[in-house]
């Protein structure tokens, strides 16, 4: 696997590509047994920062077994609860795999597009705050440009834009774990 991949979310495949790639990744911390946590990081208030907590609200009801869900609309993750959410996620479970997902700001010709990368996310850098790395991989969407002002950036961004980008992200998030799930089901009766 390289150490980053682009995935433009216009493109029709875009969440078979998803699939495949957190797929490769996620599926053989399934087979260690490794509580699978998804980390939504953003907030309901901006436009351009719910891109974390709508894909939670996707993806709320995926939760059980060893795949644990952060952040949604009714309780998205953001600045102020991050570190007692990382603490509380350090306290509660052993070992797990954290995949942490938030938007953030680019050039004009990545807008629209996912990144999906096996190292911590930093959340908050787009708007210069001093958060705590985390993830074992990190998905951010690009939802607009960065320039001056982020903040006003974030607050005017298209709701189309961050839509498309959780919808893909959702889905590709879904069809890895239901075809991982599935594949080690199979195998444990084998």
């Amino acid at each position: 696997m390289y150490d980053k991949i682009e995935i433009n979310s216009m493109d029709r495949n875009s969440p078979f590509k998803v699939r495949d790639v957190l797929y490769e990744i996620i599926n053989p911390e399934i087979i260690k047994k490794r509580p699978i946590i998804f980390l939504c990081i953003g907030t309901d208030r901006s436009t351009g920062d719910s891109l974390g907590p709508i894909i939670g609200d996707k993806l709320k009801f995926l939760v059980r077994n060893k795949v644990i869900l952060y952040g949604n609309l009714e309780n998205p993750v953001h600045a102020k609860n991050l570190k007692q959410v990382i603490d509380e996620i350090e306290y509660t479970y052993n070992n797990p795999f954290i995949v942490a997902i938030d938007a953030c700001l680019g050039n004009i010709q990545n807008v629209g597009k996912i990144f999906i990368e096996k190292k911590p996310l930093l959340p908050g850098a787009a708007v210069n705050k001093n958060l705590p790395p985390i993830g074992d991989l990190s998905i951010t969407g690009v939802v607009n440009v960065c320039g001056n002002l982020e903040f006003m950036i974030l607050q005017n961004t298209r709701l189309y834009t961050v839509m498309k980008l959780a919808d893909v992200i959702s889905r590709g998030i879904y069809h890895s774990l239901l075809k991982s799930l599935e594949e080690n089901k199979v195998s444990s009766y084998s």
